[in-house]
């Protein structure tokens, strides 16, 4: 197990939780314009989205090769979460349940 990519875990926290965190600490926020609000609603979701899209559905090619398209369990898990934070507006429930799904198609071989 490497541990070089804790300081790059700590370094993207720094960077992404001033925009995660506007909203609950700078009062009067409701003021800004509906665009300025509605990018720091979405802008957490939109980067969760976008490394779950790009972790779960690319793999990378022998020796530098184009990604390719992969199918498998990863995906029908993230479309899962995504279904299940639509509904409930939670994200942690969509994400145990695609982890826990995850976790049982590999307990019986089927990932």
């Amino acid at each position: 197990m490497s541990l070089g990519l804790i300081p790059l875990t700590f370094l993207m926290w720094a960077v992404t939780y001033p925009s995660r965190a506007l909203p609950m600490l700078a009062p009067g926020i409701e003021r800004l314009p509906t665009w300025a609000v509605a990018y720091l609603r979405l802008a957490g979701p939109a980067a969760l989205a976008a490394l779950a899209a790009v972790n779960c559905l690319l793999l990378t090619g022998a020796h530098g090769g184009l990604p390719t398209l992969q199918l498998g369990i990863e995906p029908v898990a993230v479309a899962v979460c995504v279904l299940v934070v639509a509904r409930t507006r939670l994200l942690l429930p969509g994400v145990a349940l695609a982890v826990v799904l995850v976790a049982l198609a590999r307990a019986m071989g089927a990932a």
